[in-house]
């Protein structure tokens, strides 16, 4: 039975299927693997890639900005692997190369055959988004790969009419809420989206509310660490927004582009059409309007472009199948098609890959600013241990180590120890919940890089400065030139001091 434009109708009608064009989709997954491979130890950690291995070593059902799975996956990942940027990264890899097949899985779902499929990978492989999260192990990342996970399922869902989807959807809806809220957006979006766009009976029934009590019992252990503790993350995410939320909307056209690619906004924008337009496909339509309630809901709360992503490659996914019969039967055409997704890769892996050297970074790195948080961590580590030489012998038992924030704490627990530092303090994020240091701790106080947050460096006095971060790379992000202070002790002690002392943002 054909599905009415209101939605009342009964159930969806039955799309027979193409085999899923295996060996090409998996070639793909492993063509971008392998090449991940190769780059993952060309600089070193990310800030926020710190920042996981840390709280990997602190690990609870809930962080001040993030739930635990990442966390989690970092030190897995650095368990079997090793804990040096490869190690951390292997997880990344594998994430990003099963989203790649998702998204051929979707263009499967989308009436897609073997052409249209492998499409559907190749676009998702020369994203800009899928190189960068598939290069470092981020929250980001695990988003993709759920989200796009999630989507498939609910195709499932649409395409067949049968409710008992929603039980695979909401386990995987709660996994993706112990990695990140966000994906609540996503439901927030594509419900209403399918109340009046497309099959109501999807909705009706027990098996919805069993799904989402499964995403809820998934992700109990997060919620109630996160309700113990007067629900910090919705403080941080208030902050960003206050922060960075104009910024944001402004960009987030643009960066919507560029995180797809620019030479595969054609294919998205055939998708969208698709959905919108085409009979056949309008089981999938919840998807396009979803996806655009999405953008809406994105741009009014402040969030980062990024955060509406992921169903950018479901609705890529859509657009494939045409391309491939318009453009592949004629030899110019096709050579054209591959033509543009080797320069999409190409361009791409230049700006999100190590693929340039550490000190050709600034002709990059202003496009795409976590390239440059991947380099002079271990100097920043020698700085501080220049610092920390100055530090008498007798006065070490009482000194503390603090960082202004968590990726220079992160820097300072992975590296300090090459110079004898001790474990560092910072109240950025949840490292405050692993402080304050014991009130014996009267100092002397090493301080590195207070210059963005001056209520630290009034929580100290007589400090001086005692060394400067090179990257010796001449390159421009965060930490280059930024002071190490050596304070005389804290104005009070820790434990009174420490609430002064935590940000979130």
């Amino acid at each position: 039975m054909d599905i009415r434009g209101d939605g009342s109708t009964g159930a969806t009608a039955p799309v027979a299927l193409s085999r899923l064009a295996w060996p090409p989709v998996l070639a793909v997954a492993a063509g971008v693997a392998a090449l991940q491979a190769v780059l993952l130890g060309q600089y070193g950690f990310h800030r926020d890639e710190l920042y996981f291995l840390a709280a990997g070593h602190h690990l609870a059902w809930g962080y001040i900005d993030q739930p635990p799975l990442t966390p989690l996956l970092a030190r897995w990942s650095t368990a079997l692997f090793g804990e040096s940027p490869a190690g951390l990264r292997v997880v990344a890899v594998l994430l990003g190369a099963v989203t790649i097949v998702l998204t051929a899985l979707a263009a499967r779902e989308l009436g897609a055959r073997r052409g249209g499929q492998v499409l559907a990978a190749a676009g998702a492989a020369v994203s800009a988004m899928v190189l960068a999260l598939g290069h470092m192990l981020s929250t980001a990342g695990f988003d993709l790969f759920a989200w796009t996970g999630i989507g498939v399922l609910v195709l499932r869902l649409l395409r067949t009419g049968d409710r008992r989807w929603w039980v695979a959807i909401g386990a995987a809806v709660g996994v993706a809420l112990l990695n990140k809220d966000l994906v609540l957006l996503l439901a927030a979006a594509l419900l209403p989206a399918v109340w009046f766009t497309g099959n109501r009976r999807v909705l009706h029934g027990c098996w919805l509310p069993v799904g989402a009590l499964l995403a809820v019992l998934v992700a109990a252990p997060n919620l109630y660490w996160q309700a113990r503790h007067g629900w910090p993350q919705l403080t941080v995410a208030s902050g960003i927004s206050g922060q960075d939320g104009l910024a944001d909307r402004l960009t987030f056209v643009p960066m919507q582009l560029l995180y797809l690619s620019p030479v595969l906004v054609p294919v998205w924008l055939g998708g969208l059409r698709r959905l919108r337009q085409e009979p056949e496909l309008r089981w999938a339509r919840p998807l396009a309007y979803g996806y655009l309630g999405l953008c809406a809901l994105v741009l009014l709360l402040g969030g980062k472009p990024y955060y509406a992503l992921p169903p950018l490659l479901l609705v890529l996914a859509a657009g494939c199948q045409p391309v491939v019969d318009r453009m592949w039967p004629a030899a110019r055409s096709r050579a054209r098609l591959v033509g543009v997704l080797v320069l999409a890769v190409a361009l791409n892996a230049v700006i999100t890959l190590p693929v340039l050297p550490a000190r050709q970074l600034p002709l990059v790195a202003w496009v795409y600013k976590e390239s440059a948080e991947q380099v002079g961590w271990p100097e920043l580590a020698s700085a501080a241990g220049a610092g920390w030489a100055l530090v008498p012998a007798g006065q070490r038992g009482h000194a503390v180590v603090f960082a202004a924030d968590y990726g220079e704490a992160g820097a300072l627990a992975r590296f300090g120890g090459d110079y004898g530092l001790p474990a560092p303090y910072s109240g950025h994020m949840s490292f405050a919940d692993w402080g304050p240091p014991p009130d014996s701790s009267t100092g002397p106080v090493l301080l590195i890089h207070p210059a963005p947050y001056p209520q630290v460096e009034r929580a100290f006095t007589g400090c001086r400065e005692v060394a400067r971060i090179d990257n010796g790379r001449g390159l421009a992000n965060e930490e280059q030139h930024a002071p190490v202070l050596l304070c005389d002790g804290p104005v009070r002690p820790w434990s009174q001091l420490w609430p002064q002392l935590r940000h979130f943002y």
